[in-house]
Parts: structure tokens; C-alpha cells; sequence
């Protein structure tokens, strides 16, 4: 999958933007996902983001994988592994949170590797820039989400 980095600002406070990156809030504003379903004890709305907290995660093209939270910096960064993700070894995803003077910039950073030569080939061609471009979507869906 190779490195994918994109950032934006949104007039929102960290803890608002924060919000929508729950595993079970995707769908509302990440192009590509259908469904964030915790497959960790949910007791209070804490427990979405620690570290520790899973989910099974369903897209629109690349199926079902896991995912489970490795770092948790509340309003500040957020990181997680997919594990089963279709022709990747796991891939890390983080998302990092700056105050600014007018809300927030948000900085989502995806990073995995393609284990077999032909799809890594496929992959630079055709797949890195479509996850580019709904990376892109993505971020501006949920600055219109939080914008309203």
C-alpha cells in the first residue's frame, strides 16, 4: 500500500473531531467504510478508545479485517492495526489531532506493506491513488459534517 498521508483543517475543538473517530462513527464520513462493529467491551464511551479496543471494520471494496487500537492520546492521536486487510501485511493507521486558532488540523497517516510483487505492482499503478483520492473525500465529508 506504501505511505498514504493527508491533512486538513476543521473549525471544530479536538474533542468534537475526536468524536468521530470511533471505529463505530466511520461510516458516517470515511468514503470506503460500511460498518464499525466493537468486537471489545463497550461499557462507556471511553472504552472506544483505549488502547485495546477492537472492531471489525466492513468496506466497500476490500471486505472485512480487524482492527485494534495501539495508542491512545485522547484529543491528540489515535493509532490502530488492520489486520486481514486483502493483499497487505497490516497496516497502520493513525490519526493525529493540532489545535489551531480556528478549530482543528487533522492529519491521517495509513501505512502498509504489499507483500507480493505483482500486487505492489497493481498497487503503485492503480490502488494507492484511489485510496489517495477517498483519503482526500473522506477528511472534507467530515469537515462538513463537523462544519455544519
Amino acid at each position: 500500500m506504501g505511505r498514504i498521508e493527508k491533512s486538513i483543517e476543521i473549525k471544530a475543538p479536538p474533542q468534537k473531531v475526536w468524536e468521530m473517530l470511533a471505529f463505530d462513527r466511520h461510516p458516517e464520513w470515511f468514503e470506503e467504510r460500511k460498518s464499525g462493529e466493537y468486537t471489545s467491551e463497550v461499557r462507556i464511551p471511553e472504552d472506544k478508545y483505549r488502547v485495546g479496543a477492537s472492531a471489525q471494520i466492513t468496506e466497500k471494496h476490500f471486505g472485512k479485517f480487524d482492527v485494534e487500537i495501539t495508542e491512545s492520546l485522547e484529543n491528540e492521536k489515535i493509532t490502530y492495526v488492520c489486520r486481514g486487510v486483502p493483499h497487505s501485511k497490516n497496516v497502520i493507521e493513525i490519526f493525529t489531532l493540532k489545535p489551531t486558532e480556528t478549530g482543528t488540523k487533522i492529519t491521517f497517516v495509513a501505512d502498509g506493506e504489499v507483500p507480493n510483487p505483482i500486487y505492489w505492482i497493481l498497487e503503485k499503478l492503480f490502488v494507492h491513488r484511489a485510496i489517495e483520492k477517498g483519503t482526500e473525500k473522506s477528511l472534507d465529508k467530515l469537515k462538513s459534517i463537523l462544519e455544519k
